[in-house]
């Protein structure tokens, strides 16, 4: 039986040395608006922080904001950081700077959905809630 009353819990990242948080406290805050809980890192997370914080956060996605050009390092050292912590059913998503072809590689690779400069905040909030229905079916 689903939990109706269950609300999706997320870890918003910032990792790196960008300090670029704009897109990331938007989606944090379109998130919750939503009805998400959201827990926000802050910037300047390595991908050791974030996979401590979200298996101590007890999350259901990491949605990292990426616009250094390190994504295709963050986002599989953050899911094998995951994956070893045995939170494995944890999505991470996120955004960014990221070319079509690195987004595909990153999702042959277990990442989720990654999405680009001006993708509206509907498309992100959908994206999880199709997912997270399905994951409380299973």
């Amino acid at each position: 039986m689903i939990d109706t009353d269950k609300k999706v819990r997320v870890l918003v990242a910032k990792p790196g040395l960008d300090g670029h948080d704009r897109g990331a406290k938007v989606i944090a805050s379109a998130f919750r608006d939503a009805g998400f809980e959201v827990i926000y890192t802050g910037l300047h997370q390595t991908p050791e922080m974030i996979a401590t914080a979200a298996v101590q956060e007890d999350v259901d996605v990491v949605a990292m904001s990426v616009l250094s050009g390190a994504h295709m390092t963050l986002f599989p050292r953050v899911k094998k950081l995951l994956d070893e912590a045995g939170a494995e059913g944890v999505l991470l998503t996120g955004g960014g700077i990221i070319p079509e072809d690195d987004a595909r590689a990153l999702e042959e690779q277990g990442v989720g959905k990654l999405f680009g400069p001006g993708t509206p905040t509907t498309a992100a909030i959908g994206y999880i809630r199709e997912w997270f229905a399905a994951k409380e079916r299973a």
